[in-house]
């Protein structure tokens, strides 16, 4: 394994069984693409881009579907793997620009393989997210690994290697609000968030651009490793970091009022930074059947919820205008 989570994963002879099924799948895909690909990097790493990407497509496309249907709503799963997808479809530019997809041969091959592996983590992930989000993880595990070894087998060559443009263009020079929403260092929760330096790749030459596709992947893993825990926890860089301003916004002015008035300034605020992201009001669900049934019960949950807190606010406006009537 190239990435231990803090804190281990559930398990069981389900979830081992899952974990034996994608290795088998994994495996068996890695060895016809090292065959066809033997001796050729570049053409490999361009169809490992093509493949790798695929799964993010599927999972925006169940998680949409579930939105459409009213059953929930996982924006942050949303905003992550669209930029998961976006950083993908960059390694694979880097990798055509490197000669990987000169061959029709090789772009046939590829792009018909993400096809069917596209319908398939759909079927997973409808199944079992857990699962479908496992097999991604074994499939970046072994594009970090493949990443890995060739930076040792080539680097002075690479060294020696100027970066070609879109690498350069990507990671140095274009808009990194999408990729800044991938980085994991952000998701052990909103009180737990870290004030890590934001990454900023530096590239001059094909080492540094390959390292920092490898890193990527690593990325990758972390999320996807993440996103197989219970729950609905996996929360975009951005919203974190909104989440965390808003509470040190709400803090300040806390600690600027008068006393009298400091439980209800409190209050609000939590009810603010609770309506923009509530990581408790979010139900899990494992599969479509279970979405259905829980999409219900959530729906009755959050029309208490919205009267609770409409009734909890309209009464403290009504003591506030007592106090200044008083």
């Amino acid at each position: 394994m190239v990435y231990t989570p803090p804190e281990p994963l559930p398990s069981g002879p389900l979830i081992e069984a899952e974990k034996k099924v994608n290795g088998f799948i994994v495996d068996s895909a890695v060895f016809v693409i090292d065959k066809l690909y033997e001796g050729r990097d570049y053409p490999r790493f361009y169809a490992l881009e093509t493949i790798a990407r695929v799964p993010y497509f599927s999972f925006l496309s169940v998680l949409h579907l579930y939105e459409s249907f009213g059953w929930w709503r996982r924006a942050d799963y949303l905003k992550v793997h669209f930029a998961e997808t976006m950083n993908e479809y960059h390694h694979l530019l880097i990798m055509e620009a490197m000669g990987g997809a000169d061959s029709f041969k090789d772009r046939f091959f590829a792009q018909h393989v993400a096809v069917v592996y596209f319908w398939v983590a759909v079927l997973i992930y409808m199944v079992s997210p857990r699962m479908a989000y496992n097999l991604s993880e074994q499939v970046e595990e072994h594009a970090y690994a493949t990443y890995d070894d060739f930076l040792k087998k080539n680097e002075e060559e690479l060294k020696q290697t100027p970066a070609c443009g879109v690498a350069v263009s990507y990671f140095q020079l274009g808009d990194l609000y999408l990729f800044d929403e991938f980085q994991t260092n952000v998701y052990d929760g909103l009180n737990k968030a870290t004030n890590e330096e934001v990454r900023r790749p530096k590239i001059k030459t094909m080492y540094d651009v390959i390292e920092n596709v490898r890193n990527d992947e690593l990325e990758h893993v972390k999320t996807m490793n993440f996103c197989q825990k219970p729950g609905n926890l996996l929360r975009a860089n951005s919203s974190i970091r909104a989440q965390r301003k808003a509470r040190e916004i709400c803090d300040g002015i806390v600690e600027n009022d008068g006393e009298e008035e400091e439980e209800d300034v409190r209050e609000e605020c939590d009810l603010v930074v609770a309506s923009e992201q509530d990581a408790e009001g979010e139900k899990s669900c494992e599969g479509v059947l279970d979405c259905i049934v829980k999409g219900f019960e959530e729906r009755t949950i959050s029309n208490s919820t919205v009267t609770d807190n409409t009734e909890m606010i309209s009464n403290r406006e009504e003591k506030r205008e007592d106090t200044k009537k008083a």
